[in-house]
């Protein structure tokens, strides 16, 4: 099970406190594994904005992008997919997060801070990678938070057509369980990308509600055995 770390010194607003109006809600802070698992519990998550060193920005979307489990999107296509690769859970985290950290994509984000602090949630057990192999190769995957019933995504990537989708539909095959309908697979924001796959926007407060009670859930059984 995962390993709870020492308490935040840092207090995050909570669903009544958040503003209406705006996706920002502070500046600052740390990214110790206390404060970024109670940001996440506050349905808060870090994005570095600026120049490296900069003060860490904290966001809670007034528009929230989550993939209902059963909404999935699979084309005929990507079924096929599906079938040409493994699939693998915590194998190679380090080389998922450096593929989604990658300097040449377009938008990147991750920088040494923030890899950093999920690979420490990661080694306490709160943060997981998703992989898709083929040939003994890591052809994609993602990585995200994962409390009780919330997957929190973080980025994906793939070196090979489909592979970062395939491993998508592979997360959500291992949140579908008796808890499925209420478990929360948020994305944060949404893109035109998400959206083909079946991701839906929520306001805040229904997200929140949805968080409350999904952080009430156990974790699903391939994410309960890390540590």
């Amino acid at each position: 099970m995962p390993v709870e770390p020492e308490p935040t010194r840092w207090s995050f607003p909570g669903p009544d406190q958040q503003d209406a109006g705006d996706d920002l809600i502070g500046i600052g802070a740390d990214l110790e594994p206390g404060t970024l698992l109670s940001a996440y519990r506050s349905g808060i998550f870090p994005m570095p904005i600026g120049e490296q060193g900069e003060p860490m920005h904290w966001f809670s979307p007034v528009r929230r992008a989550v993939l209902p489990l059963d909404g999935l999107r699979v084309s005929r296509s990507l079924r096929r997919s599906v079938r040409d690769f493994e699939i693998r859970v915590d194998t190679a985290f380090e080389e998922v997060i450096d593929g989604c950290a990658d300097v040449t994509r377009d938008s990147g984000w991750i920088d040494a801070e923030i890899r950093a602090a999920y690979l420490r949630l990661h080694q306490l057990g709160w943060v997981h990678s998703v992989e898709a192999w083929r040939g003994g190769r890591l052809a994609g995957g993602l990585y995200g938070v994962a409390i009780g019933g919330l997957f929190a995504g973080e980025s994906m990537f793939h070196r090979e057509r489909d592979a970062s989708k395939v491993a998508l539909v592979a997360l959500v095959d291992l949140l579908s369980d008796e808890h499925a309908a209420t478990r929360v697979l948020d994305t944060q924001w949404q893109t035109p990308h998400l959206e083909s796959l079946g991701v839906v926007e929520i306001s805040r407060s229904d997200y929140l509600t949805r968080l409350r009670a999904a952080l009430l859930l156990p974790l699903p059984e391939a994410f309960a055995g890390a540590a």
